[in-house]
Protein backbone atom coordinates (compact mmCIF):
# COMPACT_ATOMS: atom_id res chain seq x y z
CA UNK A 1 0.00 0.00 0.00
CA UNK A 2 1.37 3.14 -1.05
CA UNK A 3 1.62 6.31 0.65
CA UNK A 4 0.85 8.90 -1.66
CA UNK A 5 -1.71 8.88 -4.66
CA UNK A 6 -0.62 11.23 -7.31
CA UNK A 7 -0.42 15.13 -5.78
CA UNK A 8 -3.50 15.28 -3.52
CA UNK A 9 -4.38 11.96 -1.80
CA UNK A 10 -2.41 10.46 1.31
CA UNK A 11 -2.60 7.46 2.98
CA UNK A 12 -1.20 6.31 6.58
CA UNK A 13 -1.70 4.01 8.50
CA UNK A 14 -2.88 3.60 12.45
CA UNK A 15 -2.92 0.42 13.84
CA UNK A 16 -5.63 -1.64 11.77
CA UNK A 17 -7.26 1.98 10.28
CA UNK A 18 -6.18 3.30 6.99
CA UNK A 19 -6.39 7.23 7.64
CA UNK A 20 -6.87 8.13 3.41
CA UNK A 21 -7.01 12.53 3.30
CA UNK A 22 -7.27 14.84 0.44
CA UNK A 23 -6.00 17.83 0.46
CA UNK A 24 -6.84 19.98 -2.55
CA UNK A 25 -7.36 23.72 -1.26
CA UNK A 26 -8.75 25.48 -1.05
CA UNK A 27 -12.56 24.00 -1.18
CA UNK A 28 -11.24 20.20 -2.11
CA UNK A 29 -13.41 20.36 -5.55
CA UNK A 30 -13.86 16.71 -6.92
CA UNK A 31 -12.32 16.12 -10.13
CA UNK A 32 -11.82 12.77 -12.47
CA UNK A 33 -8.26 13.02 -11.68
CA UNK A 34 -8.88 13.46 -7.68
CA UNK A 35 -11.70 10.32 -7.33
CA UNK A 36 -9.51 8.26 -9.78
CA UNK A 37 -6.53 8.50 -7.34
CA UNK A 38 -9.20 7.94 -4.45
CA UNK A 39 -10.34 5.06 -5.73
CA UNK A 40 -7.00 3.85 -6.68
CA UNK A 41 -5.73 4.17 -2.88
CA UNK A 42 -9.18 2.44 -1.49
CA UNK A 43 -8.89 -0.20 -3.86
CA UNK A 44 -5.29 -0.87 -2.49
CA UNK A 45 -6.15 -1.20 0.71
CA UNK A 46 -8.93 -3.40 0.17
CA UNK A 47 -7.58 -7.30 0.97
CA UNK A 48 -4.17 -5.62 1.44
CA UNK A 49 -2.16 -5.51 4.46
CA UNK A 50 -3.22 -5.17 7.80
CA UNK A 51 -6.31 -2.24 7.26
CA UNK A 52 -9.50 -3.11 8.29
CA UNK A 53 -11.06 -0.07 8.09
CA UNK A 54 -10.85 3.61 6.50
CA UNK A 55 -11.09 6.88 8.38
CA UNK A 56 -11.77 9.63 4.98
CA UNK A 57 -10.62 13.16 5.70
CA UNK A 58 -10.05 16.43 4.08
CA UNK A 59 -8.14 19.18 4.84
CA UNK A 60 -9.07 22.76 5.61
CA UNK A 61 -12.10 24.41 6.27
CA UNK A 62 -14.36 22.50 3.91
CA UNK A 63 -14.54 18.51 3.26
CA UNK A 64 -15.58 19.42 -0.45
CA UNK A 65 -17.51 22.30 -2.56
CA UNK A 66 -18.63 19.50 -5.00
CA UNK A 67 -17.66 20.10 -8.46
CA UNK A 68 -16.18 23.59 -9.67
CA UNK A 69 -17.92 24.47 -11.96
CA UNK A 70 -15.74 28.19 -12.37
CA UNK A 71 -13.29 26.36 -13.96
CA UNK A 72 -12.26 26.86 -17.48
CA UNK A 73 -9.71 23.93 -17.01
CA UNK A 74 -11.48 21.03 -14.98
CA UNK A 75 -13.00 18.26 -17.17
CA UNK A 76 -15.98 18.66 -15.06
CA UNK A 77 -16.77 21.67 -15.45
CA UNK A 78 -16.27 21.49 -18.96
CA UNK A 79 -18.63 18.86 -19.84
CA UNK A 80 -20.75 16.10 -19.74
CA UNK A 81 -17.85 13.59 -20.81
CA UNK A 82 -16.04 14.66 -17.68
CA UNK A 83 -19.12 14.23 -15.77
CA UNK A 84 -19.15 10.58 -16.63
CA UNK A 85 -15.99 9.94 -15.76
CA UNK A 86 -16.47 11.36 -12.54
CA UNK A 87 -19.08 8.94 -12.14
CA UNK A 88 -17.39 5.71 -13.12
CA UNK A 89 -14.95 7.04 -10.24
CA UNK A 90 -17.74 7.02 -8.24
CA UNK A 91 -18.85 3.87 -8.68
CA UNK A 92 -15.40 2.27 -7.85
CA UNK A 93 -15.35 4.35 -4.60
CA UNK A 94 -19.53 2.51 -3.72
CA UNK A 95 -17.36 -0.54 -4.84
CA UNK A 96 -15.07 -0.60 -2.18
CA UNK A 97 -15.05 -3.56 0.38
CA UNK A 98 -13.11 -1.56 3.34
CA UNK A 99 -16.13 0.12 6.25
CA UNK A 100 -15.20 4.22 6.30
CA UNK A 101 -15.88 6.52 8.59
CA UNK A 102 -15.38 9.72 7.05
CA UNK A 103 -14.66 13.23 9.14
CA UNK A 104 -16.39 16.05 7.89
CA UNK A 105 -15.41 19.20 9.30
CA UNK A 106 -17.16 21.51 7.19
CA UNK A 107 -19.44 21.83 4.18
CA UNK A 108 -19.86 19.08 2.24
CA UNK A 109 -21.82 20.39 -0.74
CA UNK A 110 -23.43 19.07 -3.72
CA UNK A 111 -20.43 16.17 -5.10
CA UNK A 112 -18.99 17.01 -2.07
CA UNK A 113 -22.10 15.29 -0.33
CA UNK A 114 -21.98 12.39 -2.74
CA UNK A 115 -18.65 11.54 -1.27
CA UNK A 116 -19.58 11.53 2.48
CA UNK A 117 -22.32 9.62 1.55
CA UNK A 118 -19.87 6.82 0.16
CA UNK A 119 -18.74 6.45 3.74
CA UNK A 120 -20.39 3.88 6.20
CA UNK A 121 -20.84 6.90 8.69
CA UNK A 122 -19.94 9.98 8.94
CA UNK A 123 -18.28 11.97 11.85
CA UNK A 124 -19.40 15.91 12.24
CA UNK A 125 -17.75 18.68 13.64
CA UNK A 126 -20.40 21.54 14.26
CA UNK A 127 -19.23 23.50 11.48
CA UNK A 128 -20.24 21.37 9.12
CA UNK A 129 -22.94 21.49 6.88
CA UNK A 130 -24.31 19.47 4.55
CA UNK A 131 -26.01 20.45 1.20
CA UNK A 132 -27.70 19.66 -2.41
CA UNK A 133 -27.25 22.72 -3.59
CA UNK A 134 -28.08 21.42 -7.50
CA UNK A 135 -31.17 23.62 -8.02
CA UNK A 136 -29.71 26.67 -6.98
CA UNK A 137 -26.97 26.42 -9.92
CA UNK A 138 -30.44 25.16 -12.06
CA UNK A 139 -28.85 22.07 -12.53
CA UNK A 140 -30.16 18.33 -11.77
CA UNK A 141 -28.50 16.40 -8.98
CA UNK A 142 -25.73 13.96 -9.60
CA UNK A 143 -22.99 11.75 -8.11
CA UNK A 144 -25.62 8.70 -7.09
CA UNK A 145 -27.28 11.18 -4.72
CA UNK A 146 -30.96 10.46 -6.10
CA UNK A 147 -30.33 7.00 -4.33
CA UNK A 148 -27.97 7.56 -2.00
CA UNK A 149 -29.70 10.72 -0.06
CA UNK A 150 -33.35 8.65 0.22
CA UNK A 151 -31.74 5.47 1.13
CA UNK A 152 -30.02 7.33 4.40
CA UNK A 153 -32.78 10.10 5.03
CA UNK A 154 -35.88 8.46 3.86
CA UNK A 155 -37.07 10.49 0.24
CA UNK A 156 -39.34 13.45 2.73
CA UNK A 157 -36.09 14.58 3.76
CA UNK A 158 -34.30 14.07 0.90
CA UNK A 159 -37.02 15.89 -1.47
CA UNK A 160 -36.67 18.97 0.94
CA UNK A 161 -33.08 19.03 0.57
CA UNK A 162 -33.01 18.58 -2.94
CA UNK A 163 -36.09 20.87 -3.89
CA UNK A 164 -34.67 23.71 -1.70
CA UNK A 165 -30.89 23.27 -2.08
CA UNK A 166 -31.07 24.03 1.79
CA UNK A 167 -28.05 23.75 4.35
CA UNK A 168 -28.50 21.63 6.72
CA UNK A 169 -26.55 21.86 9.94
CA UNK A 170 -24.34 19.13 11.91
CA UNK A 171 -27.01 19.14 14.98
CA UNK A 172 -30.24 18.55 12.35
CA UNK A 173 -28.07 16.48 10.26
CA UNK A 174 -27.75 13.96 13.78
CA UNK A 175 -31.10 14.11 13.95
CA UNK A 176 -31.67 12.90 10.51
CA UNK A 177 -29.48 10.15 10.44
CA UNK A 178 -27.54 11.98 8.23
CA UNK A 179 -24.22 11.82 10.27
CA UNK A 180 -23.49 9.66 13.19
CA UNK A 181 -22.02 11.51 15.63
CA UNK A 182 -21.12 15.30 16.52
CA UNK A 183 -17.50 16.15 17.90
CA UNK A 184 -15.82 19.66 18.56
CA UNK A 185 -13.80 20.03 15.64
CA UNK A 186 -10.45 19.58 17.59
CA UNK A 187 -11.82 16.23 18.14
CA UNK A 188 -12.64 15.20 15.03
CA UNK A 189 -10.02 12.63 13.79
CA UNK A 190 -9.48 11.16 17.01
CA UNK A 191 -13.54 10.58 17.22
CA UNK A 192 -13.10 8.82 13.88
CA UNK A 193 -10.38 7.03 14.38
CA UNK A 194 -12.13 6.29 17.37
CA UNK A 195 -15.06 4.64 15.57
CA UNK A 196 -13.13 2.71 12.97
CA UNK A 197 -10.64 0.91 15.31
CA UNK A 198 -14.34 0.04 17.12
CA UNK A 199 -14.83 -1.44 13.58
CA UNK A 200 -11.00 -3.13 13.04
CA UNK A 201 -10.94 -4.79 16.27
CA UNK A 202 -13.93 -7.39 15.08
CA UNK A 203 -13.14 -10.61 12.53
CA UNK A 204 -12.51 -8.42 9.07
CA UNK A 205 -14.11 -11.79 7.37
CA UNK A 206 -17.35 -11.15 8.80
CA UNK A 207 -17.08 -7.40 9.32
CA UNK A 208 -16.73 -7.61 5.13
CA UNK A 209 -19.22 -10.52 4.62
CA UNK A 210 -21.96 -8.78 7.04
CA UNK A 211 -21.52 -5.05 5.29
CA UNK A 212 -21.75 -6.75 1.96
CA UNK A 213 -25.35 -7.97 2.62
CA UNK A 214 -26.20 -4.45 4.46
CA UNK A 215 -24.72 -2.65 1.14
CA UNK A 216 -25.92 -5.79 -1.68
CA UNK A 217 -26.65 -4.00 -4.75
CA UNK A 218 -25.60 -0.48 -3.67
CA UNK A 219 -22.85 0.32 -6.57
CA UNK A 220 -25.02 -1.15 -9.46
CA UNK A 221 -27.94 0.85 -8.08
CA UNK A 222 -25.58 3.92 -7.90
CA UNK A 223 -24.18 2.88 -11.51
CA UNK A 224 -28.06 2.92 -13.01
CA UNK A 225 -28.86 6.39 -11.01
CA UNK A 226 -26.09 7.68 -12.46
CA UNK A 227 -27.15 7.15 -15.80
CA UNK A 228 -30.33 9.46 -15.14
CA UNK A 229 -28.48 11.77 -13.71
CA UNK A 230 -26.10 12.42 -16.30
CA UNK A 231 -29.09 12.42 -18.93
CA UNK A 232 -30.99 15.28 -17.00
CA UNK A 233 -27.60 17.09 -16.43
CA UNK A 234 -26.90 17.02 -19.99
CA UNK A 235 -30.19 18.42 -20.77
CA UNK A 236 -29.98 21.36 -17.81
CA UNK A 237 -26.43 21.93 -18.60
CA UNK A 238 -27.71 23.74 -21.83
CA UNK A 239 -30.12 26.04 -20.45
CA UNK A 240 -29.29 30.00 -19.97
CA UNK A 241 -30.92 29.17 -16.41
CA UNK A 242 -27.51 26.67 -15.80
CA UNK A 243 -24.94 29.58 -16.86
CA UNK A 244 -26.93 32.03 -14.57
CA UNK A 245 -26.78 29.67 -11.88
CA UNK A 246 -23.13 29.17 -12.09
CA UNK A 247 -22.80 33.19 -12.20
CA UNK A 248 -25.46 33.62 -9.27
CA UNK A 249 -23.68 31.06 -7.21
CA UNK A 250 -20.37 32.35 -7.64
CA UNK A 251 -21.09 35.80 -6.71
CA UNK A 252 -23.36 34.66 -3.61
CA UNK A 253 -27.00 35.95 -4.63
CA UNK A 254 -30.35 34.69 -5.77
CA UNK A 255 -30.22 33.16 -9.54
CA UNK A 256 -32.39 35.61 -11.82
CA UNK A 257 -34.16 32.61 -13.49
CA UNK A 258 -35.92 33.26 -16.96
CA UNK A 259 -36.75 29.35 -17.40
CA UNK A 260 -35.17 28.33 -20.33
Amino acid sequence: MKSAYGDHVKVALEGNVAVVALDRPPHNFVSVELMRDLADAMEDIDGHGPARAIVLQTEGKTFSGGADFSSDTDRVASGMDGVQQLYAQAIRLFSVETPIVAAVQGAAVGAGLGLALVADFRVAAPEARFAANFVKLAFHPGFGLTHTLPRLVGQQRANLMFLTGRRIKAEQALEWGLCDEVVPAAELRAAALRLAAEIAENAPLAVVATRKTLRAGLADAVRAQTVIEHREQGLLRETEDFKEGVRSVAERRPGNWVGR
